[in-house]
């Protein structure tokens, strides 16, 4: 269901019902990553984390690691901060 790569491959997922009774999987939320801070960015109008990601972390798809950092689930969540905190790159 998930690729290789992805955080959520190994999770277990469980069923439920929604509110209209249809059974629905579900994919627990991962456990946060442990990871260090390289700095804090000054944000700039414009600027997307998918970018900034690329730029600090040389992965367009590691956003999610600089919204874990600032404590955050969506990325539209940090579009009015004024600085973020940036994740140290994975050796």
């Amino acid at each position: 269901m998930f690729d290789k790569k992805s955080r959520y491959e190994k999770l277990e997922t469980y069923k439920v019902a929604d509110r209209r009774e249809r059974t629905v999987v579900v994919v627990p939320a991962p456990p946060a990553p442990d990871q260090t801070a390289l700095g804090l960015h000054i944000m700039k109008q414009g600027q997307r984390l998918d970018h900034l990601a690329l730029k600090y972390l040389d992965d367009s798809a590691g956003y999610w690691r600089i919204c874990e950092m600032n404590d955050v689930m969506l990325p539209e969540a940090l579009t009015e901060a004024q600085e973020i905190a940036i994740p140290r790159k994975r050796s």
